[in-house]
């Protein structure tokens, strides 16, 4: 395989991940998009943002190529930023300032990977001494791989807000059934869980 057509399935299978967190968002209010869910916070807006200060540090300040020179730093991509400022939108953050932020950040990752080789050397400022130093195709794989796992959280997340489940828009990768369905299919898993545990 040559070095385009890596660079290609790489790109293609970031970008999936990139619109399957994006799709969550889909349909839903601007309260909805934004509460926490888990014991931890984890809301669907506050995933987005975060994986687009993901992209911006690895294919920006990694490379050497920092994306916000020409405008102003987000107080949550600051150094001294408050713990998990980034995993989560202030009232005063628009979804459409996070979305077109996360936008943003696909172009500059995109630019990056053109511009640069797969075996081009960056350094991660955050990650420990002896790993600092990474090539773009491991970050490539690295960005890929968390931003999938942030896609997982956010079908979750999703699910729990309003039932809606489901990979893509128009491939949902779920088997077929209605309400009823899921009804009977979870109290079928509660079932055999309370039968495995004694209770």
């Amino acid at each position: 395989m040559n070095e385009q057509s890596a660079k290609a399935d790489l790109l293609r299978y970031l970008q999936s991940a990139r619109d399957a967190l994006l799709w969550k968002l889909d349909g839903l209010s601007e309260y909805d998009v934004r509460r926490p869910l888990t014991p931890t916070g984890t809301n669907l807006l506050g995933l987005v943002k975060h994986v687009a200060g993901v992209e911006f540090g690895y294919f920006g300040d990694t490379f050497d190529r920092p994306y916000f020179v020409a405008e102003p730093t987000p107080s949550y991509y600051r150094e001294n930023a408050e713990a998990n400022a980034d995993m989560w939108a202030t009232a005063e953050e628009s979804r459409e300032e996070v979305v077109d932020l996360y936008r943003r950040a696909w172009a500059h990752s995109d630019a990056t990977i053109e511009a640069l080789p797969l075996d081009a050397v960056g350094r991660v400022p955050w990650w420990p001494e002896d790993r600092r130093e990474v090539t773009l195709h491991r970050v490539a794989v690295h960005v890929i791989t968390d931003t999938q796992r942030h896609a997982g959280h956010a079908d979750i997340v999703r699910e729990l807000v309003d039932g809606a489940a489901g990979m893509v828009k128009g491939n949902d990768n779920m088997p077929p059934g209605d309400r009823g369905y899921w009804e009977s299919h979870r109290e079928r898993v509660e079932h055999a869980a309370r039968e495995a545990g004694g209770r």
